[in-house]
Order: structure tokens, then C-alpha cells, then sequence
């Protein structure tokens, strides 16, 4: 069997989960797989995986050999559909990796639109608020906020959001309406806690901040923005997780005049190649489609 062919079913053997499922889509029998994977391993002169009755776990040696088996297939893959007379539409299979709320807010909801669009395209997708390494992770595509990324990377602006102070209606008509950013600390916001604590101080245009009260402690985001609706007090989020709730009316945002500065601006990253994959330029113009020029989040001002 070709090395590429080792790789792939080795790939499919830690995408199944196992053997046998492994085996369903390479039409191979259980026990060739697992022999392929030992003789991959002995070839290799290293463990790939720790077998157990139960489950497989890649071994450090093995999540390297997967994430770069991984992008192999897919480099052959786009090298094949360039010279079938289908390499104008995009085929294989487009690994996305995407920060949390926006992969949840943003991108699951058009995702299936996408895939209709392209019936030949496997689109995997991956939601992850850690430090994003595409390379390291065998994406063919990053989406993430803040900071510019790595100059190695080729970088691509998607959206614009925003950051907000924002609250239940109810909440505001029960204990009023902060008109400056001291007046926080006469109202009930909902806090983070350990590593994000810091969230808690939040900044304003003119330089000012305001480290927020509260008696509601949260660990993530989801929840801190079910508990506003719920009327739990002031939050501060992202416009792209808020603006369709503030859109309906069931959010209110204030303080508006004293955040206009706070901008968010998204990325789209991916490796600098000397020909962009037709998967990616596609997912690219898809993303370009639906959030420029103005976002579908964006309130009113």
C-alpha cells in the first residue's frame, strides 16, 4: 500500500474513533486496518496510538503524524480536482477552526447553506477559544478576533463587531438605566470568574473603566448571556452574540455614547500557499458574502 494510502486510513481510523469504522470507509476488514496501523508503527519506529478495549488516544508522536497526514490528503485531494476538469469546484474536505461564539453565532446557522452550495465539499468544524495555530491543527482556515495574527499567515477582514453594555428590558425598567459608566456600580452585573475575572473591568472611550459588582459569578459565556435575558443584570459581550436578541427587544444596550470605540475586528487566517485552494477561496467569498459590508448582527446605531 502507497504511504498516502497508510495515511489516509490512519486518519480515518482517529476520525471514526476505531477499527471497524474505520474499516466501513476504507474498505478494508477491521483486522487489515489494524495491521496497517502496526506496520505503520514499526515502519515509523514509534507508538501512534494507545489502544485500550474501549477507546484509541493518540500518542504526541501521533497527533503530529495525524495533523500532518491531514493536510497531505487534503494537498493531494486539491492536486487532483486541479487536473480532473473539476477543480473549479471545491471537493475533499475544508477543516474550519473557529472561536467559540462566532463559530456557534455566526457560522453554525449559514453552514448548511454552504454545504448545499457545494455537495462535493466535506466541511469539518472546529470551536476553540485557545491560542489558534491553523498550521498546528491541520485547518485549512482560522477565524478569530482581536490583535492581527502571525504575519505568516495570510490575513483576511470578514466583519467588523463590537463590543456592548447590554441588559434584559425588565431589568432596566425595575432598577433603572446607568447614564455614565460609574453609575455600574449601583447596579447588579454578572461577573466571571477565575481565569476570565479580568473581564470584569470594563473600558470605556475616554480611557475610563469600571471594575462591575455583582452577586452572580459565571464561568462562561454562554451562560453569563442566558442570565441577562433573563434579567440577571448588565452584561458586557459581543454585539455578534447580542445584536439579533436587541434586534427582537429582548436586549437592551446602554452606555452607547461611551463605547463606540470599542471595536472588534474579525479574521478569516489561512497559510500562505502559492495557489489558494478552491475550498478555501470558496468559504472565502461565502464569509465575504454574508458578513460584508455590514454585518447581519448589526443593531441600529
Amino acid at each position: 500500500m502507497e504511504r498516502s494510502q497508510e495515511m489516509a486510513v490512519f486518519v480515518n481510523v482517529v476520525d471514526e474513533g476505531g477499527f471497524s469504522a474505520a474499516a466501513r470507509i476504507s474498505n478494508l476488514t477491521p483486522s487489515a486496518v489494524s495491521k496497517l496501523v502496526t506496520r505503520l508503527e514499526g515502519r515509523l519506529g514509534v507508538r501512534l496510538l494507545n489502544r485500550t478495549t474501549r477507546q484509541l488516544r493518540l500518542t504526541a508522536e501521533g497527533e503530529t503524524f495525524y495533523q500532518r497526514s491531514r493536510t497531505i490528503i487534503h494537498e493531494i485531494e486539491e492536486a487532483e480536482a486541479a487536473v480532473s476538469g473539476t477543480g473549479n469546484m471545491p471537493r475533499g474536505t475544508l477543516r474550519v477552526i473557529s472561536m467559540v461564539a462566532f463559530g456557534n453565532y455566526q457560522i453554525a446557522p449559514i453552514l448548511p447553506e454552504f454545504a448545499a452550495r457545494y455537495p462535493d465539499l466535506h466541511v469539518e468544524l472546529e470551536l476553540s477559544d485557545g491560542k489558534m495555530d491553523v498550521i498546528e491543527a491541520g485547518a485549512d482556515i482560522g477565524i478569530l478576533h482581536g490583535d492581527m495574527p502571525d504575519s505568516s499567515m495570510i490575513v483576511h477582514r470578514i466583519a467588523d463587531d463590537r463590543r456592548m453594555v447590554v441588559a434584559a428590558p425588565g431589568y432596566l425598567e425595575k432598577y433603572g438605566v446607568p447614564q455614565t459608566p460609574d453609575e455600574l456600580l449601583q447596579h447588579e452585573c454578572i461577573l466571571w470568574w477565575n481565569a476570565q475575572r479580568h473581564l470584569n473591568r470594563w473600558p470605556f472611550d475616554d480611557g475610563h473603566s469600571v471594575t462591575v459588582r455583582g452577586r452572580i459569578v459565571v464561568d462562561n459565556g454562554e451562560t453569563l448571556f442566558r442570565m441577562a435575558v433573563a434579567g440577571g443584570g448588565l452584561i458586557r459581550l459581543a454585539e455578534l452574540v447580542a445584536g439579533r436578541l436587541i434586534k427582537e427587544g429582548r436586549l437592551a444596550p446602554v452606555l452607547t455614547e461611551f463605547t463606540r470605540d470599542d471595536k472588534l475586528p474579525i479574521y478569516a487566517i489561512f497559510p500562505h500557499r502559492r495557489h489558494l485552494a478552491t475550498k478555501v477561496r470558496a468559504f472565502i467569498d461565502f464569509l465575504d458574502e454574508k458578513f460584508l459590508p455590514v454585518p447581519p448582527w448589526r443593531a441600529a446605531e
